[in-house]
């Protein structure tokens, strides 16, 4: 009894499944299977970003570092798209960190699921839903490795080779508008050859061998051969199989006929055919021979090379020996020429001299010498460099031992400010990390300041160098890389992380993408310079004067700018997260849409700054200067506002719950005559400041305040 109860409850779920399935065209519901297949892919993904994205906007969640793998990632897909590379590890909200590493695994995890089920069934849920299977010749479930070319190579891999292809060498690169529809273009053609009729397919089909049916559609009964089978009912399930199977065998039959016919005529013509191999196999013969001639010719050429320079090297030695008796003015030429070789131990020979000569005329000429080597010379002159600068640090007290040593240091490092300036715009991978290249004197020395203005110093890296006191007035820290494009994968961006910085001058420079982290900038001038989406992260900027710079998108979090003048900067959308702000002039800055959560500005000047749509919940605004300062729509939940001078600040549209009011100025005291360093901005009338800001959840707010909230048009429960 149990058997007639099981066919008849599949035969009920079939009959129902193709009942829903017979109301579209086989084609449409081919299409909206797919559909299904990619909205749940990209939905497993997206929707766990936008909630990580989300979190990370929330000021009161501790912060972490991103998790490495998500760093990696990241820095994998920067480049084949031309995004530009983020350096660095930056710290996001913790639940962030979770729900990120969900958005990238999860989309793998469901499509693996998917490739499984197509594989061993034949359908995946959609699919299964809408009458569709995908089958091998045989007629049974293809198999993961089959799914794996259908889906991974034919369906992605190469409409997308193509798309990108088509970008990445068209007009419009790195515009990610054009590849995206270029790329959906070219998946929706890949599937055009959907099957019109029976047996054609389309490439992701023809590449994993496998079809395409309509399980609620048997083939036509003419195309399944006869084989002499028993209509019983017991063997249904086989002739079921059979009727699948024939027809596909048929097909693949069918399509191979161009091979068979292909090996038929090797076979009648075998001399033809040993001709085209013997031809084939001599001319790779040929081009390995000539490749491998080319290679030793090469090879010998450079060992010939090798010798002769070695030789030259040796008699320019002999006779640069102290013992050779040879005059300052031959000792010039040959210092010349041994800079004319331009190898490595010319190189090592040369830097070894500029330490330990003494004779001024000389000095000079090594240093034209290594000029003339140019970049191939700055490894070299970077060791030296940190051997003399830990000499100098473990020198005894002589003063004369001590101003030598400090003096030869100093020659290094006029060689290596010299190259540099000769050779602007072609020192990108330059690596200069831990260098001594600024102040290091001790009073009454002589002291080097590098001087690097209007110089192209891209991609050059001063991660953890001294470059105190320098000068960079001008120059440009950031270049396009091979494609001539800016934000894209391949800038030639400096690394500045971890330099000690205090005082210099970067008046003008271009800093923009810069990598900053650490570094140690007070004091230093960054009048106008361009910090856009610089990285600045825990950064001292102490003191620091930052008139008109632009610092639009920066990354400063947990920096410190106390007593930094940001007088016009604009740091629109920056991220300022507990970032140290006190006693910080910020008259007429741009901080639209800037995370300024949990950041301190007490006793700051913000006198009409720009804060609209700014985030300072949690920030310390206390004994802080607003006056003029538009507040439009900006977060300030649980902000400390004790004692600060809000007089004439548009607030309106501000979420202000939490905030403390206690001592804070609302109402406008008249404006002395004799004050005019703060003009007030025109706000049609002043009862405009507070109307329709809500002030129920507010903190510590007087009598005075609320009268000043409730006749202004304010918001609060005591208001009549």
């Amino acid at each position: 009894m149990a058997t007639p109860i099981v066919r008849r409850s599949n035969k009920s779920r079939r009959t129902q499944e193709s009942e829903r399935a017979n109301s579209l065209p086989f084609v449409t519901r081919r299409f909206a299977a797919w559909t299904a297949e990619i909205t749940l892919v990209v939905a497993s993904g997206l929707v766990p970003f936008g909630l990580g994205t989300f979190a990370n906007s929330r000021s009161e969640l501790d912060r972490v570092p991103l998790n490495p793998v998500l760093v990696v990632t990241e820095r994998a897909i920067a480049r084949p798209l031309a995004l530009p590379a983020s350096y660095g590890i930056r710290n996001v909200a913790w639940p962030t960190n979770f729900l990120w590493t969900v958005a990238l695994l999860a989309p793998l995890t469901l499509s693996w699921w998917q490739l499984y089920l197509l594989g061993k069934t034949g359908s995946t849920i959609p699919k299964r839903w809408l009458g569709i299977r995908v089958v091998n010749e045989q007629g049974t479930p293809p198999g993961l490795a089959a799914a794996v070319v259908r889906e991974g190579l034919g369906r992605t891999t190469v409409p997308l080779s193509i798309a990108y292809i088509l970008w990445r060498y068209s007009f419009a690169f790195p515009n990610l508008g054009l590849f995206t529809f270029l790329a959906v273009l070219m998946v929706l053609g890949e599937g055009l050859a959907l099957p019109a009729r029976q047996g054609r397919r389309a490439l992701h089909d023809w590449l994993a061998g496998t079809y395409t049916i309509d399980t609620t559609h048997p083939m036509p009964s003419s195309l399944v051969a006869n084989k002499g089978h028993s209509s019983s009912k017991s063997n249904e399930p086989d002739r079921a199989q059979e009727e699948v199977a024939t027809p596909l065998l048929a097909i693949a039959g069918e399509e191979n006929t161009s091979l068979t016919a292909l090996w038929r005529r090797m076979r009648q013509n075998p001399s033809l055919t040993l001709f085209g191999v013997a031809l084939t196999s001599m001319t790779a013969v040929l081009a390995t021979l000539i490749a491998t001639q080319i290679y030793v010719q090469t090879q010998q050429t450079q060992r010939e090379t090798n010798q002769i320079n070695s030789q030259k090297f040796l008699a320019l030695v002999k006779q640069l020996s102290p013992n050779s008796g040879a005059t300052t003015e031959e000792r010039q030429s040959l210092i010349l020429a041994m800079g004319g070789l331009n190898d490595q131990q010319s190189i090592q020979y040369l830097a070894d001299l500029l330490v330990s000569e003494t004779n001024p005329i000389l000095l000079d000429t090594i240093q034209q010498a290594l000029a003339s080597i140019g970049l191939k010379a700055i490894p070299e002159l970077k060791n030296k460099n940190q051997f003399l600068a830990g000499e100098l640090d473990a020198s005894s007290s002589v003063p004369q031992e001590r101003e030598l040593r400090q003096k030869r240091l100093q020659i290094n490092q006029q060689t290596i400010n010299k190259i540099l300036t000769v050779y602007s715009g072609k020192s990108e991978g330059i690596d200069l990390s831990r260098t001594q290249l600024g102040q290091s004197g001790t009073a009454g020395s002589s002291f080097f300041n590098l001087v690097l203005e209007n110089v192209d110093l891209s991609g050059i890296k001063f991660k953890s160098a001294n470059l105190n006191q320098a000068s960079f007035k001008g120059s440009r820290f950031r270049a396009t890389g091979d494609d001539g494009r800016f934000d894209t994968y391949d800038d030639a961006i400096a690394d500045l992380s971890q330099a000690q910085m205090k005082q210099v001058n970067f008046s003008d420079a271009n800093l923009s993408r810069v990598i900053m982290t650490g570094s140690d900038l007070s004091r230093a001038t960054l009048n106008r310079a361009n910090l856009s989406n610089a990285r600045l992260v825990g950064a001292n900027l102490s003191s620091t004067q930052l008139v008109g710079a632009d610092l639009r998108s920066a990354v400063l979090e947990n920096a410190s700018l106390t007593g930094a003048d940001l007088g016009d900067a604009k740091l629109n959308e920056a991220n300022l997260y507990a970032a140290r702000l006190g006693r910080v002039i910020a008259i007429g800055t741009q901080l639209s849409l800037a995370n300024l959560a949990k950041t301190d500005w007490q006793a700051s000047d913000l006198s009409g700054a720009d804060l609209e749509r700014a985030n300072l919940s949690n920030a310390n605004l206390s004994a802080t200067r607003l006056t003029g300062a538009t507040l439009r729509s900006a977060q300030m939940q649980n902000a400390n506002l004790r004692n600060a001078d809000l007089s004439l600040v548009d607030l309106r549209g501000a979420n202000v719950a939490g905030a403390d009011f206690q001592g804070a100025i609302l109402a406008p005291a008249k404006q002395d005559p004799a004050d005019q360093f703060v003009q007030t901005p025109d706000l049609g009338s002043v009862s405009a400041v507070v109307q329709g800001v809500d002030f129920s959840q507010a903190k510590n707010l007087d009598a005075k305040q609320l009268a000043y909230i409730c006749t202004k048009g304010g918001i609060h429960p005591r208001c009549p």
